[in-house]
């Protein structure tokens, strides 16, 4: 008996298809894991109090951008990788010259620059001396003389007699501060790098249903 095999147009056309669907299955997998990912992070920034405008920092980005490839993959990275990266480690915060930490109390306002005010800054904007108050039983001070305004904050005083005059409380000194983790980025990583076979599989179902 004589078996012949004959490639015809039809079973290459028909592979070629299944390689057409394999990408397509890929790329739209590495898409909707990518997405995925990005919105579970977004959604633990926002869940974790930390604010939209951080949580919008997580952008996600599928490769190749434009086509599509049985290599396809999903990048997801946050445009303020420090501020994110530091609440996903809880990391121990001490002064990079080796001396105190001064963090502003609501009595020294906020800085111009965005963030935190720092004690230089806030000895130029208000025109007072800040004076260093040790405390043995807890965190150090530097504080100022002068009034509160309305929003509580310490400002240069005009009064010839003293009234209205404080000590107020500007800044605590801690040698360090153990930021606390209030992230869980790989969690959500691992549940979508978990989920893209069946997203695969999926997209190459209903591709050949279509």
């Amino acid at each position: 008996m004589k078996l012949k095999l004959d490639i015809t147009p039809d079973l290459v056309a028909a592979m070629a298809a299944e390689v057409k669907a394999g990408e397509k299955a890929v790329t739209a997998a590495m898409r909707e894991a990518g997405t995925g990912l990005k919105t579970a992070w977004r959604g633990q920034i926002t869940g974790a109090g930390l604010g939209r405008r951080l949580a919008n920092s997580i952008r996600s980005q599928t490769y190749p951008k434009a086509g599509e490839s049985l290599n396809a993959a999903a990048l997801v990275w946050s445009k303020a990788p420090v501020i994110v990266g530091a609440h996903d480690t809880g990391p121990l915060i001490r002064s990079k010259d080796g001396f105190w930490l001064a963090i502003p109390l609501p009595a020294a306002g906020k800085s111009l620059r965005g963030g935190r005010i720092t004690p230089g800054e806030w000895e130029r904007r208000r025109g007072l001396r800040l004076r260093f108050v040790y405390r043995r039983t807890g965190p150090s001070l530097l504080v100022a003389e002068g009034r509160l305004n309305t929003k509580g904050q310490a400002v240069v005083s005009r009064s010839k007699t003293g009234r209205g005059k404080v000590t107020a409380p500007i800044f605590l000194l801690v040698p360090q501060v153990k930021l606390p983790k209030r992230l869980d980025l790989a969690r959500d990583a691992d549940r979508a790098l978990d989920s893209v076979p069946g997203l695969i599989v999926a997209n190459w179902v209903d591709g050949k249903l279509l």
